[in-house]
Parts: C-alpha cells; structure tokens; sequence
C-alpha cells in the first residue's frame, strides 16, 4: 500500500515518503515477531535497556539537530499547525561501535520551556536518560511501522538490505509534547534477549496483540 508522499528537507536529505505508522492493537501476532514484541513494547527506557546488556561501549551520536516543518503524521501526533516549524533531532544509539538503534525526536518549540528548556542543548547525550527521570512523563501507546531497508526515512548511510521495525510515541510532561521514534537497525542482535521486568508506573502502553481473523 502507497504511503502519502511528501515533500521535505531534512538536514540536507530529503523525506518523500514516510513509513506507514499503525497503532500496535492493529497488528497481529502472526505480524509481530515473538522474538520482537518485548523490544518493541517496552515502555521502559530504551538507553537504559541497551546499557544493562552490558555488550560494550553505550554512545549516542548526533546525526542532526535544526529547526524544520515536521512531517505531516508528526504534526497529527503532537497536535501543530500546518507549517509550524519544531526542532528536529536524529542520533544512532551506538553500541561497541555497532550501530543499534536510529531516533528521530521531534519538539514544539512550545515544549522547549521550564525544566525543559535544557532539551536545546543535547548534544550527544541520551534523550530518554532524560525524560524518564521526569516523575510526570506519560507516554502514548506505540504505533509501529516495518519500515523498508531502502526507505529515505532512514539517513543514507543506515540503509540496509532488509527492513527493519520501529516503533514511536509521544511523551507528555506537564501539558508539553514530544514524539520519538526508533527504528532498530539489522545491527541490532539481542532481540532473544530476557529483559528484567521494571515498566514504567508513569504511564503504561498497551501491549495487546490482536489475533489473526479467521
């Protein structure tokens, strides 16, 4: 199925087509790898997972960070005007040196105060350490999208053969919004990996799987 095409300048790149994002009730366990879900449904911190498998070296590093008209499911999902620009940011969650997870975050410029304001300033540090010490962060249930290998959602140097699954949402601290999104990449290996059960109390997300229709 097409997606809706745009058009959009992304730090010298440009989005035509965005990944097809769907709410997670709408996929079916046949469509969601049993192997995957705990990954992509966690509503934990996703630094703080990637750390505890204690596989290396954690880093974050900033592909981009500027001011520019989000996409236009963007904009459905934090609720903006048409045309209003937000700060846009993409880094890869790098672990060893092994590139684990692209994250595209979007902020209104109207979320950009109080304990927030400091969010300008990121640099190469972790978005999600951040956020999940805010004790009133909610965040939305996840949409999800099995995003292809070759899609220019993707900066060109993470393009890879196959496709890869993301998920994203939208935080909410005291009335302001922001959306992340993850795409964890084939250089992404511990999908079979247990993870210690600590879920937010913040906010949870729903993890229901609908079946397949007979």
């Amino acid at each position: 199925m097409p997606h809706a095409e745009c058009h959009h300048r992304n730090g010298g790149r440009r989005i035509a087509v965005e990944p097809r994002w769907r709410p997670v009730t709408r996929f079916t366990s046949a469509e969601l790898p049993p192997g995957h879900r705990p990954w992509l449904l966690d509503d934990g911190s996703l630094t703080e997972r990637l750390v505890s498998l204690d596989q290396g070296e954690f880093r974050v590093q900033r592909l981009y960070q500027g001011w520019q008209v989000p996409l236009p499911s963007e904009r459905r999902l934090l609720d903006l005007p048409h045309r209003q620009q937000a700060m846009v940011r993409e880094v890869i969650l790098m672990v060893s040196g092994r590139a684990m997870v692209f994250a595209r975050s979007v902020f209104p410029v109207s979320s950009l105060v109080g304990s927030l304001t400091h969010l300008r300033r990121l640099r190469n540090r972790s978005l999600g350490a951040i956020l999940f010490r805010h004790p009133d962060m909610h965040r939305s249930p996840f949409e999800l999208s099995l995003v292809a290998g070759d899609s220019d959602y993707l900066p060109p140097a993470l393009r890879q053969p196959g496709p890869a699954w993301g998920r994203r949402s939208r935080f909410d601290i005291r009335g302001n919004r922001l959306m992340v999104s993850e795409v964890f990449l084939q250089g992404f290996t511990p999908w079979q990996a247990t993870l210690a059960v600590h879920r937010s109390q913040r906010g949870r997300v729903s993890a229901a799987i609908t079946r397949p229709k007979q």
